[in-house]
């Protein structure tokens, strides 16, 4: 089965490290056009060159918009540059995240508001603007990255397990608002995978251990036993994507090495 996206353009959202970058990658080498949208320029624009280095610069458009996602101004202004320079949007990812957890009681309601409009409200407004253009073509894929706390929080994940489960239950609505004009709508549910994130949290909380060393406690509650690779993550998401994923929607499918308790 070949799995290509050549001729689709794709928006990513927290496309400058981890998970949104390599999606990124792959996605580009399979074909796409892709806008990697994120809130660091620098660390964009990094990312956008790797990619072209990758796969040649003359066999698909990679842009960097630096956008924070939070802000309604700065999210219809990026939709528009985005429709100027690539024209139609075949594909969105709803990425960008932030580890945000802690004791019920100690979240504030500035708390739970930035954690809403990171993870939720993004993800609304983006599809708000990318499915009409998908409905007028009858095809569009979106794809809703969360964490598997969206269907099994434990205590002392909020806000991240809240907006999560949300994020899920979108999913499942656009999936059936978006069926009849041929728009999928999944979520990925990431586990424990390498990424920027969890290489911040080790120089903050163990700089003295290797990332393996730190990484390893956590390790032994996974069913395979390992970290993820980003990679693996993108080759699902890249299936979703594309023609070969077509009768795959309304899905939150586990990408977690089996950690999550539940199907």
């Amino acid at each position: 089965m070949e799995v290509r996206l050549d001729g689709r353009t794709a928006v990513i959202t927290g496309a400058s490290e981890g998970l949104g970058l390599a999606m990124a990658r792959q996605f580009a080498e399979s074909g796409a056009n892709v806008a990697m949208v994120a809130r660091s320029a620098d660390k964009l624009a990094a990312g956008r060159d790797s990619i072209l280095a990758a796969v040649g610069g003359n066999s698909v458009r990679v842009e960097a918009l630096p956008c924070d996602v939070t802000d309604v101004a700065q999210i219809e202004s990026t939709w528009a540059q985005i429709s100027e320079t690539f024209g139609n949007v075949d594909i969105l990812v709803n990425n960008a995240g932030a580890h945000a957890i802690g004791p019920f009681l100690e979240c504030s309601d500035e708390r739970w508001q930035a954690d809403l409009d990171l993870k939720l409200f993004a993800a609304i407004r983006l599809c708000r603007l990318a499915m009409p253009g998908m409905a007028e073509r009858k095809w569009g894929r979106i794809i809703n990255v969360l964490a598997g706390s969206a269907k099994a929080p434990a205590g002392g994940s909020a806000p991240t397990s809240v907006s999560r489960a949300a994020g899920m239950a979108l999913t499942k609505v656009l999936a059936g608002e978006g069926g009849p004009d041929n728009i999928l709508v999944n979520a990925l549910l990431v586990g424990l995978i390498r990424s920027g994130q969890h290489e911040r949290r080790h120089q903050n909380q163990a700089p003295d251990k290797s990332f393996d060393d730190f990484i390893a406690p956590k390790e032994a509650d996974i069913p395979l036993g390992r970290i993820g690779e980003a990679e693996e993550f993108a080759n699902m998401a890249c299936f979703l994507v594309s023609d070969a994923g077509s009768y795959v929607t309304g899905c939150a499918i586990n990408v977690d090495g089996g950690r999550t308790p539940v199907v």
